[in-house]
């Protein structure tokens, strides 16, 4: 990590959260926001592997859309896992933006460390165009068969 992301004035591979529930919280957006993209990328990698070996000729092209749909989901994951670095930083160039965030019902001060919590709706509307446009290719391929 680069000099700017110190947590609690630690580098990044030296922090250590001070309580459960920040270990909690940290495991939990890791396992959310940054695995789901990578398990998706890796089932769609598996999909696509499995139509390219196991069915003809006919079918390649199919394989390959999941292929190029594995692509662009490891790039957003990789998107994904930058920007959640910046989570726990002591300092983000955003944070005038997330002090005009409405608190979250329930959620109010639960969370002493990093910025608020926000979905990431660009992300999930990016994959929801992508996945869409897929769909429908996939759909002009299957009636071409």
């Amino acid at each position: 990590m680069t000099g700017h992301h110190r947590y609690r004035g630690h580098r990044a591979h030296s922090f250590m959260p001070v309580d459960i529930n920040e270990l909690v919280e940290l495991r939990a957006r890791h396992r959310t926001f940054d695995g789901a993209y990578r398990r998706t990328a890796l089932a769609n990698l598996g999909y696509s592997l499995t139509v390219l070996r196991l069915f003809d000729v006919r079918f390649y092209r199919i394989g390959l859309l999941y292929l190029v749909l594995s692509g662009v989901l490891f790039i957003m994951a990789y998107l994904r896992a930058r920007h959640s670095r910046h989570d726990f930083a002591d300092q983000n160039a955003e944070a005038a933006f997330y002090e005009r965030a409405l608190p979250t019902v329930g959620q109010q001060d639960k969370q002493g460390h990093g910025r608020p919590f926000m979905t990431a709706g660009v992300n999930v509307l990016a994959l929801a165009i992508v996945v869409a446009a897929v769909e429908i290719v996939l759909l002009s391929l299957i009636f071409q068969i």
